[in-house]
């Protein structure tokens, strides 16, 4: 399911048109994605400027043409007998302000195309490196070739290249297997609808389950 997937659902269930998200998720990912509806779409740069939380595996040893599982496999390397610290070193390398360079197979658009569509084609672009930043990074598991970890970073941050970067960091190259957002900004995915709540219900049910922009101004501290 795509985060376009999501808006589609809802604008069927609620009768509206006027309805957009906060912020991609690809199609691997689960967790947290905002919509906003009606009014509420003024605010969608203002709520999609906000941190993200994340908490996600990939493996080493593998990369593709994605950076996560639903790519095509473009190499393989021997995975070496890695410790924490060597580990711990690489994450470090992307923890504050660096730069990161967008996937192709990614949203972001060139002269008005989605880079995922010149992908498609077997068209590589070139891209401006963003500036990214990451606030805090844990390594909750550590199963080589697997190793499950978390962070909080900026807007328009991609996991997935991380994860890739990280992975040549250590010589052996990484794809992303799961990932999760947790969070974005001051919303929580613990309080958040889910799909099958969204097909389930009623009309009523959802507006139910909507925040007004002054409920969202107050979680905000605005």
């Amino acid at each position: 399911m795509t985060s376009h997937d999501v808006v589609a659902l809802t604008r069927r269930k609620l009768g509206t048109k006027k309805i957009g998200h906060c912020g991609t998720l690809d199609p691997i990912a689960t967790g947290l994605l905002l919509l906003t509806v009606g009014r509420g779409t003024k605010v969608q740069d203002l709520l999609m400027s906000e941190d993200k939380e994340y908490a996600g595996t990939f493996v080493l040893g593998v990369t593709t043409d994605t950076q996560d599982r639903q790519g095509a496999v473009i190499q393989r390397r021997p995975v070496p007998a890695l410790d924490e610290n060597q580990i711990r070193a690489a994450f470090e390398k992307f923890r504050g302000d660096f730069y990161q360079l967008p996937p192709m197979v990614s949203a972001k658009k060139h002269a008005g195309v989605p880079l995922y569509k010149l992908a498609r084609q077997g068209k590589v672009v070139e891209r401006e490196p963003r500036l990214v930043h990451v606030y805090r990074y844990t390594i909750d598991r550590i199963g080589l070739p697997e190793i499950d970890f978390s962070l909080l970073c900026s807007k328009g941050f991609y996991v997935r290249t991380y994860v890739h970067d990280i992975g040549e960091t250590l010589g052996c190259g990484a794809h992303l297997k799961f990932l999760r957002r947790l969070k974005s900004g001051r919303f929580d995915v613990t309080n958040a609808i889910s799909i099958d709540q969204i097909k389930e219900a009623t009309r009523e049910e959802i507006l139910n389950r909507l925040l007004s922009l002054p409920e969202v101004s107050r979680m905000r501290g605005a």
